[in-house]
């Protein structure tokens, strides 16, 4: 499939480190951010900190929280040695441990889950007593309200603050230019989705009544992967959120009728 570019739809802050590590995987691959971030101004992370002394747990939704949470961190505030810090993606973890978060203090689905999500962190998180305990959830515009019912359902105090904004991108004319050759190239480019709210903006930005049919995807989850079917994709194969993994169904996709490919 060496003639065949897998298109990365992840906010371009995320980008140059997962074309590295798909270079790395043999993945020939070109970036089109299909979700902007743009930050928040500072005032929720700010109450964030403030809040954060008395907190059990803080729950990063994606290395963007991380990102914007600690660019507002006080001067000379440490890392509270009571809180632990909760995410789902390595990603998001080795931006907690690059911030100063002990190793130790950092929960997250084990590297082998059948999927990098709310569902496979919560085993880690269940054992603890949450009745009466404080848990701060930095994140965008919404996100991980699964793992919060569960919180909530075990009596944790939960507080919500959108560190930052996710919205539709404003292409610029690289980045039109790539739309194009893709919707016009379905044959050549298989798309990768850790979103699915990047779909919905993909329909968005392509021309009215695009012919999905052809389109092909990696989906990173089974949510991803329900709304990649639901556009009318012709293929759609997932697996785990990893460089590794999408190079392996990359190669299962060469003349495979998979609709799935997990590892």
């Amino acid at each position: 499939m060496a003639s065949v570019t897998l298109v990365l739809t992840r906010p371009r802050q995320q980008a140059g480190e997962w074309l590295q590590r798909l270079a790395k995987a043999g993945v020939a691959a070109l970036s089109l951010p299909l979700i902007e971030i743009v930050a928040a101004d500072g005032q929720a992370a700010d109450l964030a900190w403030q809040d954060l002394p008395g907190a059990a747990l803080a729950m990063f939704v994606s290395p963007n929280a991380v990102q914007q949470f600690f660019a507002r961190r006080p001067a000379g505030q440490g890392w509270p040695a009571q809180t632990l810090a909760a995410c789902v993606g390595p990603g998001s973890a080795l931006a907690l441990l690059a911030a100063g978060v002990p190793a130790a203090q950092i929960a997250q689905p084990p590297a082998d889950s059948a999927s990098l999500d709310s569902e496979h962190l919560w085993p880690q998180l269940s054992p603890r007593a949450w009745a009466g305990q404080r848990v701060v959830m930095l994140r965008g515009d919404g996100g991980r309200e699964w793992l919060a019912d569960r919180l909530r359902e075990q009596g944790a105090e939960l507080r919500f603050y959108s560190v930052y904004q996710r919205r539709c991108p404003t292409l610029d004319a690289a980045d039109q230019a790539l739309l194009d050759a893709v919707l016009a190239e379905p044959g050549r480019h298989v798309w990768l989705f850790s979103s699915a709210e990047a779909i919905g903006y993909l329909q968005r930005l392509a021309p009215a009544g695009q012919d999905w049919s052809k389109a092909r995807c990696i989906a990173t989850h089974a949510r991803i992967a329900e709304r990649a079917r639901l556009l009318g994709l012709g293929l759609v194969v997932l697996t785990r959120p990893d460089a590794a993994a999408v190079a392996q169904a990359l190669n299962a996709m060469q003349g495979s009728p998979l609709q799935s490919f997990s590892l």
